[in-house]
């Protein structure tokens, strides 16, 4: 007996290797999942001008950036945009200037499509071999009301899946919302504010990803780097003793073995 629906996700037909440069732009939920990659000695770079929520955003920040990796990650938060009255333009921080000073619009499927072609053709005219993951931020958005909210995620899925459809060879499709909503349906997988994912909720999201996603070496470097890992972070009685010292040196030196190592194959 199933006492949950889980949610399958599709092998993207690529594999992620260890120690691969990625780049990871979007809504709060990026710096989730951009984090987890650091922790497991990704060098990763994460929002690199701040939080980008929608498409239009997440554009601009490609547009800045002149970043090549093989791997990308994009995350939608929201289809709503703030445009500046006076110039027309849409900003990605109103930099906590009054909101008279905003028009607030809601992209339609075709505009979320077009920005997000967009920043994916770019990444793919710096590097023909990258693979551009979408996801949509399983984050609610309550001042929207939950409806609005809803509707706002629906226009996002819709313009992914068009991206996906048309673009499948290297636009992929990571269903980290469905995996918070269909599959972890209960408020303890919810920070408190019951809006945004625990980091229990996050870890399993990290290890489906790793499941589909990393090939089998990065697989054998994430399982050799975890005990270095938790030997960095022991807390001992003594920090200032010999023994301690020595312990440090020898985690350092495992760390640059095995660094070195997979550095060397990649």
């Amino acid at each position: 007996m199933e006492f949950r629906t889980i949610v399958k996700v599709e092998h993207p037909g690529f594999q992620i290797e260890p120690l691969e440069s990625i780049l990871f732009v979007g809504s709060c939920f990026a710096d989730h999942i951009g984090r987890r990659f650091a922790e497991e000695h990704f060098p990763v770079t994460v929002n690199p001008f701040g939080v980008m929520y929608n498409p239009a955003s997440i554009l601009h920040t490609v547009q800045r950036c002149d970043l090549s990796p093989r791997v990308v990650f994009f995350t939608l938060g929201t289809n709503h945009v703030y445009r500046l009255k006076e110039t027309g333009e849409i900003v990605d921080n109103c930099q906590k200037r009054p909101q008279s000073l905003f028009q607030e619009e809601e992209l339609s499927v075709e505009q979320c499509a077009d920005y997000l072609l967009r920043a994916i053709e770019l990444i793919r005219q710096r590097n023909p071999e990258a693979h551009i993951v979408l996801t949509v931020s399983p984050i609610r958005y309550a001042k929207y009301g939950y409806h609005g909210s809803q509707l706002s995620k629906a226009t996002l899925l819709l313009a992914v899946h068009r991206l996906v459809s048309q673009y499948g060879s290297y636009v992929h499709y990571f269903p980290a919302y469905e995996i918070v909503l269909d599959e972890l349906r209960d408020y303890r997988f919810y920070q408190p504010d019951m809006l945004h994912p625990s980091d229990q909720a996050v870890e399993y999201i990290w290890q489906q990803l790793v499941s589909v996603y990393f090939s089998n070496s990065a697989k054998t470097f994430l399982q050799e780097w975890k005990p270095i890992k938790e030997a960095y972070g022991h807390r001992p009685f003594h920090p200032e003793s010999e023994e301690y010292h020595f312990f440090l040196e020898q985690t350092r030196q495992k760390e640059k073995n095995l660094l070195a190592r997979y550095e060397s194959n990649f």
